[in-house]
């Protein structure tokens, strides 16, 4: 079996295990889908009352996704720079993949962020990961947006790491721009709140409609 083979559907059914589900079924006996946005990520997660859970799911959908670039980068690492490269990030976009798209809960996943924030520390320079969470905590801090916040780092993200990726083949580059690019599109809702100026702002309490 080639590592292409191996490492992709590997890194796709990592990303798929469904953390904030599991979590929330398992300790509070309900379903993450029914609360709030009804998504499966870390922010639904904490706003549904569980902020210890929604930590908890943040970490673990960020460890999954850098476990499956890791697996994919020692799997394929017999196979030589610069394919062993491109192996690790059509893993890393499989993992994205596979939270926003989980086969164990019917293809209906969160938004990719956690999980996208894992893979990027495992391609990247760590200096890229810190400067994508300053800009992260600059917007959330002055706009309150966690949604505002994702959908940008997400679009810096290429401009970012780049100049610093250590191949830039075809696979690469496509890589860098489609994994940002899933995260967006996967906040189109939030975008359209946005736009409309009701999207709800981080530590402000729900109003009921």
């Amino acid at each position: 079996m080639t590592p292409w083979l191996l490492s992709i559907p590997l890194a796709y059914l990592l990303g798929s295990i469904p953390f904030g589900y599991l979590l929330v079924r398992i300790f509070r006996k309900q379903d993450i889908r029914a609360t709030g946005s009804g998504n499966i990520g870390a922010t639904n997660v904490a706003r549904s009352g569980a902020k210890g859970l929604g930590i908890l799911t943040l970490i673990l959908d960020a460890l999954k996704g850098f476990a499956a670039v890791v697996i994919a980068q020692h799997i394929a690492a017999p196979y030589g720079f610069p394919q062993a490269y491109d192996i690790a990030v059509c893993s890393a976009l499989a993992a994205v993949l596979g939270h926003v798209f989980p086969i164990w809960l019917g293809f209906r996943g969160g938004k990719g962020v956690a999980t996208a924030l894992g893979v990027f520390f495992a391609l990247v320079p760590i200096t890229t990961v810190l400067y994508l969470l300053a800009v992260f905590l600059v917007i959330v801090f002055f706009t309150r947006y966690v949604s505002l916040a994702s959908i940008v780092a997400a679009a810096v993200f290429p401009f970012f790491a780049l100049p610093h990726a250590p191949a830039r083949t075809p696979i690469v580059v496509a890589g860098y721009i489609l994994i940002p690019l899933i995260v967006i599109l996967k906040h189109h809702q939030n975008i359209r709140r946005l736009l409309a100026g009701t999207e709800h702002r981080f530590g402000a309490p729900r109003v009921a409609a």
